[in-house]
């Protein structure tokens, strides 16, 4: 199948000015011999740029949509409104751009981590946009805050971390002083050789790796990204249907999630559970560059849904 090569990612990126906050969007159109719709919905730490190449090998199965959603990819935050990001508010926004979207065609949903429990939100509080769900995919997504690997004292470190630099007073202080450039970059440098996200690079790739994780800090909203934090450390939405079966993709190796758990819960919420390994080594590379090293991530038994559902 034929699909886009992104040599100029700017040239498929057009803006998203909704519901009073300006983003962006990434829109690739069908193949000739595609009338499907893929929306994309991308996770925490993350932005178009991390995930076009994903979008780029997908694109051989249908048009592909992929929206920042607002405090995430440079996108304005639901902070400019005087409300927050919580988890029902973005689910209500996701929401709000699949209608003015799609109106009536039918879609099929691809959301990573963060992006699935804001997709099963939106589908548990929107039944209505579940309907024209022809195909809901999970890449390594979760359902409720026991998915987690963490320690007890690493989750609390992490929630009580995030819930200080939600405060407007320390995110301001975090973004012009911490998460200036030579900050990050040293930081990342003194656990270069531990880091999952580092230690199978050489020198120049980890080099290239560090300068995209200074641009996601940068670019994301920190008061959003530590307010998500702390809803994706207290989540459970195992207290509502979703009538939609769903394909789960899993990484065996996923420093984040245990499989079993998010499994189990997912089968809690949807009618039907499909799990399919990737051949990912981890939860997520910094950036996946090109189709061809996002290839891995999408299993063979997906592909074929892809060209069938």
């Amino acid at each position: 199948m034929k699909k886009h090569k992104i040599d100029h990612l700017d040239d498929y990126i057009v803006p998203l000015n909704m519901n009073g906050l300006r983003g962006r969007m990434l829109r690739l159109p069908a193949p000739s011999n595609s009338s499907k719709e893929i929306l994309l919905v991308y996770g925490h730490h993350a932005s178009i740029e991390r995930m076009a190449g994903l979008a780029e090998d997908l694109n051989q199965y249908g048009a592909i949509t992929m929206p920042d959603l607002p405090g995430f990819g440079g996108m304005e935050s639901f902070y400019k409104l005087g409300e927050k990001p919580t988890l029902d508010n973005l689910a209500d926004y996701l929401a709000s751009f699949i209608k003015l979207r799609y109106k009536r065609r039918r879609i099929t949903i691809m959301a990573m981590s963060f992006g699935f429990a804001v997709t099963t939100r939106m589908l548990q509080k929107h039944p209505s946009i579940a309907k024209k769900v022809d195909l809901l995919v999970s890449i390594v997504g979760f359902a409720r805050h026991d998915d987690f690997v963490f320690s007890k004292k690493n989750h609390y470190l992490l929630r009580y971390s995030a819930s200080f630099f939600s405060s407007w007073l320390p995110a301001l202080f975090a973004k012009h002083v911490a998460l200036r450039g030579p900050f990050i970059r040293g930081t990342y440098k003194l656990v270069a050789d531990k880091h999952s996200k580092l230690v199978d690079a050489d020198k120049e790739e980890q080099e290239r790796r560090i300068q995209f994780e200074i641009e996601l800090w940068q670019i994301n909203d920190i008061r959003t990204y530590m307010d998500t934090s702390i809803t994706m450390l207290k989540i459970d939405l195992c207290n509502k249907l979703v009538s939609l079966p769903v394909v789960h993709v899993a990484v065996q190796g996923d420093r984040y999630f245990n499989n079993d758990y998010v499994e189990q819960h997912l089968r809690v919420i949807y009618t039907e559970v499909t799990v399919m390994k990737s051949k990912m080594p981890a939860h997520a590379p910094t950036v996946i560059a090109d189709a061809k090293q996002a290839a891995p991530f999408i299993p063979k038994a997906l592909r074929v849904l892809l060209k069938t559902s």
